[in-house]
């Protein structure tokens, strides 16, 4: 038997990657960008050189056509300066551009990547975080979606956002370049700007709900997709790969259609924002014309007005991409706070403590339970779901290994997900050593605890690394013992590559019973003072399953075992079976004495068990 430490050691290899300290803002009545900041912020000081150095890119194409027209006017017409000293100037102000121009892209666009690794970050953490009720109601599609393409979204906003606010920024000091050129011709070329304004307005009211809808649209064939992939073998079984293609069509038809009305839209008002200056354009022309034919202007100042124009026609061009990317990033942001706002439903208390596992003892106290009861946003369910457990009462001393018998739907898997604290009990009490699992850290509640599922679970990498994903560190000779322990070793080597051997999606590349014994080979590496067994045989053949119960035996010496059993032979490795009905424990005893005494019994094991096999 193992030693015990005096205080929680996981067994687990942690990452060494930093966790991000920041977070979204929690008060839901603020505007994204006001959420989002606490994130921006941590990259103050790249935003705020970027930020200069775009200012000097600006203030440097300003200048350029003030000395075009000086150039014009002193060099070609009076003749007074020299042209290569305006050259020259010109060379200064075009590689100063260039550099700052470099400065601020690399900075800016660093940033926006930067907030796009925390942000994700920040939600793959909130996920880890939330129940299994959250995962039982949300479509996966919905949440890839949401963690790639949402949040793309606001990323590419945060990388053109400041870009963009730089230019309008231009737009003011070019304002005032022309005024002091010609306040008239000035003042003509402001004409465009009310009606610019007003159709920016109304671009940015219809652009946010379109853009909710195209993402979320996007999210359901992601998620038709997913389930395609995932049930590959379910729809080819049924021939319904037309009725899979026909579900996507439907879904592209929706998207197409979103799509084009955005599209629609944007095509029928963004012309207007970028040509409306170019009627200003075409006025100054005519009236900036006459005053130099009158002398009032210089041939210089009227090219330096044009050419002040021109670049005005930049951020006219750059309001409907900004409105269209900051609408799509609100949408976006909107649909990551909704998983981010999430309440954890499952959380480590105040004050909670890390389990030091001494012995094991379990005890359920008047349990009660039932699925899509957990609140959603603080609004209740609206619906009364049917309770799994009730009034559930069950005492297993340190040591003892036990067989949870009843028929499909009495609740049995259940009982595991409670006691690993996947969901949160509506009354009762359930401890561990004597404590209340509420009051333990989930993280060394199920340090304590090796569960096998009845649908065991494997991940796309090497068969080694599968076998020691609870235990990163093990070497290959304990990884090969855990292996030859649940009967896989021989059949390991077949493989490929041996124990390098990459499994495919969720290893349906292997049978059901090999991905059961690779699922058992990690309990055994595992060394876990409580073991639950959801039923992890059942894909296995008798020889073979004989063979790991031996094994079994020995791992099972002196630690608390939950077996949650169909198979006569797993019963078979109990010292007590607990016979549960009605979300209840109806009988308990030994397998004999329940065949003799309890008729419950006697019914549950004929309808779980095969008709040729022997009840004792």
């Amino acid at each position: 038997m193992r030693q015990h430490t005096t205080s929680f050691e996981p067994v687990r290899e942690w990452s060494t990657y930093p966790p991000v300290e920041e977070t979204i803002r929690s008060e839901s009545s603020l505007g994204w960008l006001r959420r989002i900041a606490p994130i921006v912020m941590t990259h103050r000081w790249r935003i705020i050189w970027s930020v200069i150095a775009a200012i000097i890119a600006m203030l440097a194409q300003i200048l350029v056509p003030r000395v075009v027209g000086l150039a014009v006017d002193r060099a070609l017409i009076e003749r007074t300066s020299a042209l290569s000293f305006f050259v020259i100037i010109l060379l200064i102000l075009g590689v100063a551009r260039a550099s700052a121009t470099f400065g601020y892209r690399y900075g800016l666009y660093g940033m926006a990547f930067k907030v796009e690794y925390q942000l994700r970050t920040l939600l793959f953490q909130h996920l880890g975080r939330l129940s299994f009720s959250f995962f039982d109601r949300v479509q996966s599609g919905q949440i890839i979606s949401r963690a790639n393409s949402d949040i793309r979204s606001v990323q590419m906003f945060m990388a053109f956002a400041p870009i963009m606010a730089v230019q309008f920024f231009s737009f003011v000091i070019a304002i005032g370049l022309m005024a002091a050129i010609s306040v008239p011709l000035t003042a003509v070329t402001m004409i465009a700007l009310p009606g610019v304004f007003a159709i920016g307005q109304r671009l940015r009211k219809i652009m946010f709900p379109l853009s909710w809808v195209v993402q979320s649209r996007q999210a359901e064939i992601a998620t038709v997709v997913d389930e395609s992939v995932n049930g590959v073998r379910v729809v080819k079984a049924f021939a319904a790969e037309r009725q899979q293609i026909e579900a996507l069509a439907r879904g592209a038809e929706r998207l197409r259609w979103a799509n084009l009305v955005q599209h629609r839209t944007r095509a029928s008002h963004t012309p207007l924002i970028e040509n409306l200056p170019r009627i200003a354009l075409a006025t100054v022309l005519l009236v900036g014309g006459l005053q130099t034919i009158d002398g009032a202007l210089t041939v210089g100042d009227l090219i330096s007005f044009n050419l002040y124009i021109l670049l005005l026609q930049a951020p006219f061009r750059f309001i409907g991409m900004l409105l269209i990317l900051g609408q799509r990033a609100k949408a976006s942001a909107e649909r990551i706070y909704e998983i981010l706002d999430e309440p954890p439903g499952v959380d480590d208390r105040p004050g909670a403590i890390d389990l030091i596992p001494s012995s094991g003892s379990i005890s359920f106290s008047a349990v009660k339970f039932a699925y899509g009861t957990e609140t959603v946003g603080g609004t209740p369910g609206a619906e009364s779901p049917r309770t799994v457990l009730d009034d559930f009462n069950l005492e297993v001393p340190a040591g003892q290994t036990i067989a949870i018998v009843g028929r499909t739907g009495s609740g049995k898997s259940t009982i595991a997900r409670l006691l690993m604290r996947f969901y949160e009990l509506q009354a009762g009490v359930i401890t561990l050593d004597g404590h209340d699992i509420t009051s333990l850290t989930q993280r060394s509640l199920r340090g304590a605890i090796s569960l096998v599922p009845d649908e065991p679970f494997l991940f796309s990498t090497s068969v080694h690394e599968n076998i020691a994903y609870g235990n990163p560190g093990a070497t290959s000779e304990e990884v090969e013992a855990a292996a030859r322990a649940a009967q896989a070793h021989e059949f390991i080597l077949g493989l490929d590559d041996g124990y390098k051997t990459i499994v495919g999606e969720r290893g349906y590349d292997l049978s059901g019973g090999q991905r059961q014994r690779i699922s058992l080979a990690r309990l055994f590496l595992q060394d876990s003072q409580v073991i639950i067994l959801d039923d992890s045989t059942s894909a296995i053949d008798v020889e073979i399953e004989e063979r790991i119960h031996h094994a079994l035996k020995d791992l099972l010496k002196a630690r608390t075992t939950i077996v949650i059993a169909h198979r006569l032979s797993t019963i078979a490795l109990a010292d007590r079976v607990i016979l549960i009905d009605d979300g209840r424990v109806v009988a308990d005893g030994t397998h004999q004495q329940l065949l003799e005494r309890e008729p419950r019994y006697v019914e549950t094991l004929a309808s779980t068990v095969e008709e040729d096999q022997p009840w004792s």
